[in-house]
Formats: structure tokens, C-alpha cells, sequence
């Protein structure tokens, strides 16, 4: 018998944008997930992100682009994937290295390749030092948002970047890691993180062209 979410903290407005979601998603994987594997990613992301969320209005949001992310993902496990290779960036807050890195590899790879990013403890916004770090370089990361990863996002990596989030890093086989070891932009100024962007870009650069990889 199909799983009926329902969030009873919910205002008219959430409950309404989540139906909503739910109706786009299942638009977009018609054909490939039906409605309760793609509701059940819906709210269990919902969920993950309620733990952390100060602001509710935006939670139906996160929701829908996470759970988009998670469905592609499992897809991609199941066989149905493009080609492109998908990297994979974790740090601990998902707030900073792991979303510097994720920017400068979308920026250079363009639609060549796939990032994605995730935090152990995955903080409640985007440190304001990095945003503005990586907007000196033409890049907008402040739209991203903190997110954890999931066991289908790593199963559908080919690279793992590990950046300093230790034992709780998840290992399955199959994959490739890599740990960078990066200073942790937290409680920095933007003079401060600049070094470590640079560190970033650097690095980012470096795996485009292991990967071969053309940048943009």
C-alpha cells in the first residue's frame, strides 16, 4: 500500500508548494521512477533539511532541488546516465571548500561534466566569505545551499573529493577518492579565504585535466 507523507507543521502555502513539487518531479522522471519512489524522496529530503532550517518558507524549495539531485542520482545507479562523469565534493559544512570547489568545476567544465556537493554536518547557509571570494572571480555560488549527501549521490560519483571531514566521509567501492587537504574557510575574511580559493582552483584545474576534461 503506497506511504502517505504528511507534515502536520505544515502551513496551506508549504503544503500546497510541496504538491507542487512532487507534480513537476514526477513530470520530469516520468518513465523512470513512479510517484511513491519520487514523494518518498521528496519529503524524506524535506525532513533532512527541517533539522536544520531557520527560515520554513524555503524548506519546499530545498526540498524539491535536493530530492531532483538524489533521482538523478539513483538513476544514474540504475544505468540511466548520460556518460558525463559526475564529481562529488564533501567537506564537513558543505559550506565553503566543498562549494568553492563544486563552482570553480561547473565554471570551467561547463556541460562537459557534473558536480555535486554535500557536508558531513552540513551547515544552515553558505559562508558569506566564500560567496564573495568566488564572486571576485565571476562566479555566483550564492544560490547553492548546504546539503548532506546521500547513499545513492556516492554510488553515483566516479570521483569523491574528500576535503576534511575525516572518518565520517563515506567509502564504497567502485569509486575514486581523492582527499585535499584545505584550510577550513570558516570564521575567515575574505582576504583570508582568497588563498584558499586560489588553492581551490587550483586543484580543480589539476583533476579537469587528469580527467581530460576540457575547461571552458
Amino acid at each position: 500500500m503506497p506511504q502517505t507523507y504528511r507534515h502536520l507543521d505544515l502551513s496551506i502555502d508549504q503544503q500546497h508548494a510541496l504538491l507542487t513539487a512532487a507534480r513537476r518531479l514526477a513530470e520530469e522522471f516520468t518513465g523512470t521512477f513512479g510517484t511513491e519512489t519520487i514523494e518518498r524522496f521528496l519529503h524524506t529530503s524535506y525532513d533532512q533539511f527541517a533539522l536544520h532550517s531557520t527560515i520554513p518558507n524555503y524548506l519546499p524549495l530545498l526540498a524539491e532541488r535536493f530530492a531532483r539531485q538524489r533521482l538523478h542520482a539513483l538513476a544514474r545507479v540504475e544505468g540511466h546516465h548520460d556518460g558525463r562523469p559526475i564529481v562529488l565534493f564533501l567537506c564537513v559544512h558543505n559550506a565553503g571548500r566543498s562549494q568553492m570547489a563544486m563552482g570553480f568545476f561547473q565554471h570551467l567544465a561547463g556541460d562537459r561534466a557534473l558536480a555535486w556537493s554535500g557536508g558531513s554536518e552540513f551547515a544552515s547557509e553558505i559562508n558569506p566569505a566564500a560567496v564573495a571570494s568566488m564572486a571576485e572571480r565571476g562566479i555566483d555560488i550564492s544560490r547553492e545551499f548546504p546539503k548532506p549527501w546521500t547513499e545513492e549521490i556516492v554510488r553515483a560519483a566516479d570521483v569523491v573529493v574528500t576535503m576534511g571531514c575525516g572518518d565520517a566521509c563515506p567509502v564504497y567501492p567502485g569509486r575514486r577518492y581523492l582527499d585535499w587537504e584545505l584550510d577550513d574557510p570558516e570564521g575567515k575574511s575574505v582576504e583570508d579565504v582568497r588563498p584558499i580559493r586560489d588553492e581551490i582552483e587550483r586543484r580543480v584545474r589539476g583533476l579537469l585535466d587528469d580527467l581530460e576534461i576540457p575547461t571552458a
